[in-house]
């Protein structure tokens, strides 16, 4: 995979990616440099659509006894022999040996080179230069989730209802197909039913329902008292994670 995302350093100034191979050297530096922190788009999960730019950061926290003096381009890269290069990251200094530096990337599913074998875990490479010619370059430094957008939706009947009558609840699991840029059924997976009562803000599970092959859901609840019902998917490394919005039931 070749992906084509144009990148940006947080200061805004846009630059085109580089095209890069995986780094043939081993992990290596010298002195006291070290990496202690890896973020990549705030929780390290990526989700692409297939209609819409995605601009995530990626920002590599290191410590030296010097201070750290810079970083080269991260490298990220994942299954189907995927590399992506940032722009030069920009890095602020938290205290007189320790910096964060950032970069950011936008992938765009509508003119950039994605599968969908490019989903899964992916990896960050970073080389760190501290003031007194120390450094440290990983190869893996983190790992993050590279996935397909999820959507996800539910539909309560009949409403209203009697209490204690039962409740027909289904829905649909989908997620993005990069290669066709059109959401598809995602079949065979485990999906919760969750109620929120109609005076609380949280929601409980009430069961599990597995998604048939085309992503369908279908089971039945008894209705007790007002409230929203909703599907959630937990997510995996390929796909993100997705809830529902509530459907409001009105029990008599």
């Amino acid at each position: 995979m070749r992906i084509r995302a144009s990148v940006a350093v947080v200061s805004g100034a846009l630059a085109l990616s580089a095209l890069a191979v995986p780094a043939a050297q081993a992990d290596g530096g010298y002195g006291d440099t070290k990496i202690t922190k890896v973020v990549v788009d705030g929780d390290n999960k990526v989700s692409i659509g297939t209609s819409a730019a995605k601009t995530f950061k990626v920002s590599v926290t290191a410590t030296d006894n010097s201070g750290i003096k810079g970083a080269d381009s991260f490298d990220l890269f994942g299954p189907d022999n995927g590399i992506e290069s940032t722009g030069k990251p920009t890095c602020t200094v938290v205290n007189a040996t320790t910096s964060t530096c950032t970069a950011s990337v936008t992938i765009d599913p509508r003119v950039d080179y994605l599968t969908n074998k490019n989903a899964g875990t992916w990896y960050v490479s970073a080389w760190i230069d501290a003031k007194d010619g120390d450094f440290i370059w990983t190869e893996k430094a983190a790992s993050f989730s590279f996935q397909r957008a999820a959507k996800l939706n539910t539909n309560a009947a009949p409403e209203p209802v009697t209490k204690g009558k039962t409740l027909t609840v289904t829905g649909a699991l989908t997620r993005a197909n990069w290669e066709s840029l059109k959401y598809g059924g995602y079949g065979s997976q485990a999906v919760k039913l969750q109620f929120r009562k109609k005076s609380s803000s949280s929601y409980t599970t009430l069961k599990t329902v597995t998604a048939d092959s085309k992503g369908n859901l279908k089971t039945t609840t008894t209705a007790k008292e007002d409230g929203y019902f909703r599907f959630s998917f937990a997510g995996n490394s390929t796909t993100a994670a997705v809830s529902a919005t509530g459907d409001y039931v009105d029990v008599k």
